[in-house]
């Protein structure tokens, strides 16, 4: 199941907020329960697949707490300190001729947060051999950060682990197709091109 996936199943588009998609899965898994379909056996598929699209959206949509504390930030005064409720938040006057191009410091402290726990998902699904969420992980985490260097190297990386067990799996064309991505994702990674190397010469060896 990749992310496309995951908002389809939840009956929303791509980039939907942190808010449609809790209230989509609220709603669609209150339909599909087990409790209130106890003989369905379909109905319990869609509620696990539900569930899973839910838990990996959560791993990639910016919270609302999130959302509130970035939007909050376009207010905050000049010592840096936000306003945590809207009767005590002041009022502003923008006095700056020229502003900033550049995100606010809490905005990109929060990005490295969500940045880094994605990461620790992404481990935990390599882990698990959970590779097709891996992918649609690492996938997410570069279109949201895709001048990140680190990122891109991640997503690299799971595509070619992902190919390395699809090698052992004997899917050897779809091995193919994700070692190419890994190449592509990261190109000037020395080290990575040579692994990939060697995957392409095990597949040789197979054929």
């Amino acid at each position: 199941m990749d992310l496309g996936d995951c908002y389809r199943l939840l009956g929303l588009r791509s980039g939907a907020s942190f808010a449609d998609v809790k209230a989509s899965y609220r709603r669609l898994a209150q339909q599909y329960h087990p409790d209130i379909n106890p003989s369905d056996t379909k109905a319990k598929d869609k509620f696990i697949a539900l569930t899973e699209a839910y838990r990996l959206l959560l791993t990639v949509v910016p919270s609302e707490e999130i959302a509130q504390t970035s939007s909050q930030s376009s207010v905050s005064g000049s010592d840096g300190i936000n306003a945590t409720h809207s009767e005590k938040a002041p009022t502003i006057t923008v006095t700056d001729e020229k502003p900033s191009t550049q995100k606010p410091p809490n905005i990109v402290e929060i990005e490295q947060r969500l940045k880094w726990k994605t990461y620790e998902q992404l481990q935990r699904f390599l882990k698990e051999r959970r590779f097709p969420q891996a992918i649609a992980l690492a996938e997410a985490l570069a279109a949201r950060l895709p001048q990140d260097a680190e990122v891109r190297q991640w997503q690299a990386v799971a595509y070619q682990i992902w190919g390395r067990a699809l090698i052992a799996e004997h899917q050897l064309l779809k091995a193919r197709i994700y070692l190419k991505k890994a190449l592509k994702t990261d190109p000037n990674n020395k080290a990575l091109w040579l692994e990939v190397q060697r995957d392409f010469q095990r597949l040789e060896q197979i054929f």
